[in-house]
């Protein structure tokens, strides 16, 4: 299974991506924002960094950026019930996916105005997604989080439509760390198969590399996706 990582400038964890893709038995393959092409790959994650400085605003830019207009295409319209491209962006790749409008609403500076970093335990709400069918509903888990400018915002009926669609994946637990309405950590489109998250699961693959392996199962899940389409 090819599942390819888009490297921005500015990019951080494309390495620590592509290594969790490895480690959960798939075949990380680099792609670059200038590409026109995901060159047959079978999903594709969005990782976490500050691409193009996050400039503009965060994401704002690499959304233009040439890959992205195919991921786009492929991905499909963020209502669509009829699957498209898996793709999963994480932190700054979530902040790409709304600049993009492959999912609803925004990701603004935390609300108390200071960069988090810290292990975070969430609640894992839809397990009917590309990356999350590998969780019982409703499991907690503990994952890194860190990010500056994480507060996911949407006006009330596109959060109500959310929560109504089931398409909020993951939820803060322990204390909302940036803000985020409703304590939303990540939602998906209606198929599932687009997924932005902001804490970090690509740190927690390895035992003694993090706070434990409880993010393993977005890519497992992901790869069990393909293998039974």
């Amino acid at each position: 299974m090819r599942i390819g990582i888009v490297t921005f400038p500015g990019s951080l964890d494309d390495v620590d991506a592509a290594r969790a893709v490895r480690v959960a038995g798939g075949e990380p393959v680099r792609l670059w924002h200038g590409d026109e092409s995901v060159h047959g790959v079978d999903a594709v994650i969005l990782p976490g960094g500050f691409s193009y400085g996050d400039y503009l605003r965060c994401g704002a830019i690499a959304r233009f950026s040439p890959i992205m207009a195919e991921v786009i295409r492929l991905a499909g319209p963020p209502d669509a019930t009829s699957p498209g491209l898996p793709v999963l962006g994480i932190c700054n790749g979530f902040q790409v996916l709304c600049e993009s409008h492959l999912l609803p609403g925004a990701l603004v500076r935390n609300d108390h105005r200071k960069f988090v970093c810290r292990d975070q335990r969430l609640r894992i709400e839809r397990t009917t997604t590309t990356w999350t069918s590998e969780y019982a509903h409703g499991e907690e888990i503990v994952v890194p989080l860190k990010n500056g400018e994480g507060g996911f915002v949407a006006d009330d009926a596109t959060l109500d439509r959310l929560e109504g669609e089931g398409r909020v994946v993951a939820r803060y637990l322990g204390g909302n760390p940036n803000g985020s309405y409703r304590d939303v950590a990540g939602v998906s489109n209606a198929s599932g198969t687009v997924v932005g998250l902001m804490p970090h699961p690509e740190h927690a693959v390895e035992p003694m590399f993090g706070p434990g392996t409880d993010g393993l199962r977005f890519f497992t899940s992901a790869l069990a996706a393909v293998l039974s389409a």
